[in-house]
């Protein structure tokens, strides 16, 4: 059973590390704590994910109170029911200069809390609005790589990060052929991972980032816990042993994979 903690940890200095999504409003703690816990293990910013016009607002109303963090708006698809209700609040809060990304956004077919229909209209309209604004679109794929990769055939110039990156080698080919970026969170560190860790190894150092998705998924170790920024520097070591390099150099090159693709971070 894991009993480690965040505060188990040694107070070190490594080379920075971005959280690059994160849920600051879903845990039982109050965001500045988690950001300052985070900082001391080396994190130096954090995106902030939207996933409908509530959690958009409140996240746009954290990046401007709270230092380097910025925020992405946008519909889960999960709740693309919601998409005529939630839409205009979303597109407000897209064109704030703290919002670095539109989404998240894709299609979930592992929960039947949407159509696919609708979850598609809701992914396209992301698209689309990414397009007009110039950033870049965070994607939500959960049992749905077919259908994910099809949408992104059609819209080419998007600037696509396929968040919690959760396929092996032949999924992670077609989606750098497509121009994605891949965000590797805890399940890397999970023991099942083997085709994950591949994909990990695999894919090219330019087209890498990290993230923890927390408060959910939180790395092995950590299991059974709530996820939390902090933890992405657990994230970066495992990516750093499957690639066979040295943890600063995996946070010094996803760092700077984040910075550019996430422009204003």
């Amino acid at each position: 059973m894991d009993h480690r903690t965040v505060d188990d940890e040694p107070d070190v200095r490594p080379a920075p590390v971005i959280d690059t999504h994160c849920h600051l409003g879903h845990g039982e703690e109050e965001p500045g704590t988690l950001i300052d816990r985070a900082r001391a293990r080396g994190v130096v910013a954090w995106v902030d994910v939207g996933i409908d016009a509530t959690t958009s607002v409140a996240a746009r109303a954290r990046s401007h109170a709270l230092a380097n963090v910025r925020f992405t708006a946008g519909l889960h698809p999960c709740s693309a029911d919601q998409l005529d209700d939630d839409w205009a609040t979303i597109e407000i809060c897209a064109l704030d200069p703290q919002c670095v990304a539109v989404g998240e956004t894709g299609f979930d077919f592992y929960w039947d809390r949407s159509t696919p229909a609708r979850q598609r209209e809701a992914f396209e309209r992301h698209l689309d609005l990414a397009r007009r604004l110039d950033k870049p679109v965070v994607v939500h794929c959960r049992d749905a790589f077919d259908a994910t990769f099809e949408v992104l055939e059609s819209h080419r110039d998007a600037r696509a990060v396929l968040h919690c990156f959760a396929g092996g080698v032949d999924e992670a080919r077609r989606a750098l052929d497509l121009g994605c970026m891949l965000s590797f969170a805890g399940p890397l560190t999970y023991p099942r991972s083997d085709d994950l860790r591949a994909a990990a190894a695999f894919s090219p150092e330019d087209r890498i980032l990290v993230e923890t998705d927390s408060p959910f998924l939180p790395p092995q170790g950590y299991r059974g816990q709530r996820n939390e920024p902090a933890l992405v520097r657990e994230v970066v070591k495992e990516l750093a042993r499957v690639r066979g390099i040295a943890e600063d150099a995996a946070a010094d090159r996803t760092t700077a994979n984040a910075r550019r693709t996430f422009r204003g971070l």
